[in-house]
């Protein structure tokens, strides 16, 4: 994985949930394909994440069936994560302001 800020993955897996309920390997692979490649998530560091969301519940997960008839856990974001993400988004984007301006070239 790319080095994340710390909570950043929640983030990024409870916006990925916004979309629809995927099991885990599928949310790797959409983070990498709307990353463009730019995120690739572990899956060690993948199902730390998605327990950490289950315990504060942030996700609710089912058992399933895949496509090719395999045993499948499926997330899905519920409304105290679609509110924890509004919490987080905000916070990445004045953290992510302050950096750029930090890193803003210095006028002479």
């Amino acid at each position: 994985m790319n080095t994340l800020l710390p909570g950043t993955l929640e983030m990024l897996i409870l916006q990925t949930l916004t979309r629809k309920s995927l099991h885990g390997y599928a949310i790797v692979q959409s983070i990498q394909q709307v990353s463009e490649d730019l995120l690739q998530i572990e899956e060690g560091s993948l199902y730390p994440a998605l327990q950490r969301l289950l315990r504060e519940g942030w996700v609710a997960a089912e058992w399933g069936m895949s496509a090719r008839n395999r045993r499948v856990r499926t997330y899905r974001i519920t409304p105290a994560g679609r509110k924890q993400l509004q919490r987080e988004v905000s916070s990445f984007e004045k953290a992510l302001l302050g950096i750029s301006r930090v890193l803003r070239p210095v006028e002479l």
